[in-house]
């Protein structure tokens, strides 16, 4: 099966106007991540965040990010078939995952995301016996 789109996310220059006009239009509920990132909470469906700017002369823009086992490798492949990398692999703070951005050949934004591999369960030793 392919891979899915996964997070979808609002870089803008007023992050509060643009809670205040999306709480009005759709039921979403919205949860702070860190001091300059808001987390859209759906309860169904591609969820998303909001965030200010991270770069001069970016744009106020939606951008998708589609769901990959290996950002580094997705990231490669895509510089190889002609994409402008704009943020080759960056990690997400609290282990979440990492992710990667680029433009494609045809001048269209895209991420890509890869969740965190889970730290292997922790193996109990077993009690010596008495006796």
């Amino acid at each position: 099966m392919g891979n899915p789109f996964c997070h979808v996310e609002l870089s803008t220059d007023d992050v509060v106007k643009a809670k205040k006009f999306y709480k009005g239009l759709f039921d979403w509920k919205f949860e702070a991540f860190g001091p300059d990132y808001t987390m859209i909470k759906l309860g169904k469906g591609t969820g998303g965040g909001m965030m200010p700017k991270q770069m001069p002369g970016q744009p106020t823009m939606w951008l998708p990010y589609v769901e990959v086992k290996d950002v580094k490798k997705t990231i490669a492949k895509a510089k190889k078939l002609g994409a402008d990398v704009k943020v080759d692999y960056m990690e997400i703070a609290g282990g979440m995952g990492s992710f990667g951005v680029f433009v494609d050949p045809t001048g269209a934004g895209i991420g890509v995301y890869a969740q965190a591999k889970k730290a292997p369960k922790k193996v109990k030793k077993a009690k010596k016996r008495k006796g």
